[in-house]
């Protein structure tokens, strides 16, 4: 198929170090190519792909702070792409609801998948305005909040499965890895590791926009403790170690997040993940195989105190059964030709 994937310009694909979305879309774009299939990534320029680069800018938002107004290069992206939308057999898009006025407009088939929280009262209102739409989910509960849209298909993330690979280290500390902000509880997991006995090491990015959580709730939470270790950002070449080194990732959120890409990256890496009841995390845990779904902080102690009775060699197997970028393409695909078939037999029709 001729697949145009379309991915937020905010951090290059694949990003170079934290960047949620734009690593899907890598690793999907990836494994689109590595089947067969022609695809065109439109993305920053200083993106790094198989397939053929269509660069929207030279460098990704994040690496250009000359930038004022980021939405005015969005509504120039979508232009560019719509008129060259008679290239492929199906356009499919991770930037939010920028495209649905415009392709809801056309008859190439596309497809949106929502990466992002859909609780905010003005997501709401704009999706219910496009609820005809074809939209993806990556978690069943992520659609809770807009259930009535034309939601074609839930697909959960996958990575490439050579990308992270446990190493035969010793585990001394638990790790939180990600972002540093109110919701995904960072906080939280000092106090667990704290209660537990163990050393925790946070290797996070800290966004403009949370610095001020940082300074006033987290570093002096950090500072003058001997048993907490920020670490900061961290890239894919170094997590097999850092996740490797952990007795298990603690993933205390406090919203409903719609996929957390660290769960399966520690599972890539044999290591259990204690989570909390939360968004997708039903989803994604195999509690009891793969990690812990607790409840709340006392759970969360408990079920770091017992982690190690999990089998690291059963983690990677369970990652290596649900996690990988192969079975997320896979998924696509049948979505892309659902949605082509239709139009193939108007094509025939008319021809």
């Amino acid at each position: 198929m001729r697949i145009a994937q379309i991915s937020p310009l905010f951090e290059a694909v694949p990003p170079k170090l934290y960047g949620g979305t734009e690593r899907v879309v890598y690793s999907l774009t990836e494994e689109l190519v590595a089947m067969g299939h022609d695809v065109t990534l439109f993305a920053s320029g200083d993106s790094i792909t198989s397939a053929t680069l269509a660069p929207m800018r030279e460098r990704a938002l994040r690496l250009d702070p000359s930038v004022k107004d980021w939405v005015a290069l969005y509504h120039r992206m979508i232009e560019l792409i719509y008129r060259r939308k008679d290239e492929f057999d199906v356009l499919h898009f991770h930037i939010d609801y920028f495209p649905l006025s415009l392709f809801s407009r056309q008859n190439v088939p596309f497809l949106t998948t929502l990466h992002g929280r859909l609780d905010l009262p003005e997501f709401v209102e704009v999706y219910n305005t496009f609820r005809d739409a074809p939209f993806v989910s990556i978690s069943d509960s992520q659609r809770a909040p807009v259930p009535n849209l034309n939601w074609v298909r839930t697909v959960l993330h996958g990575m490439p499965a050579d990308l992270l690979m446990p190493r035969q280290v010793k585990q001394e500390y638990a790790a939180f890895l990600g972002r540093v902000s109110p919701e995904k509880g960072v906080g939280n997991a000092i106090r667990i590791a704290a209660r537990a006995g163990l050393k925790l090491k946070i290797a996070a990015k800290v966004d403009n926009a949370d610095k001020e959580y940082y300074d006033s709730e987290i570093k002096p939470l950090i500072e003058g403790n001997p048993n907490v270790e920020f670490v900061g950002e961290i890239n894919d070449q170094q997590k097999p170690a850092f996740l490797s080194g952990a007795h298990a990732v603690i993933f205390a959120i406090d919203w409903p997040e719609p996929f957390g890409l660290v769960m399966i990256e520690a599972m890539a890496c044999g290591t259990p993940v204690i989570a909390y009841r939360a968004g997708s995390v039903p989803e994604v845990i195999d509690d009891g195989v793969s990690g812990f779904i607790v409840s709340g902080e006392d759970e969360a102690v408990a079920a770091l105190k017992r982690v190690d009775q999990l089998d690291r060699a059963t983690v990677r197997a369970t990652f290596d059964r649900r996690w990988t970028s192969r079975r997320m393409a896979e998924d696509y695909v049948e979505v892309y030709q659902e949605l082509a078939q239709p139009m193939r037999r108007l094509r025939a029709v008319a021809g």
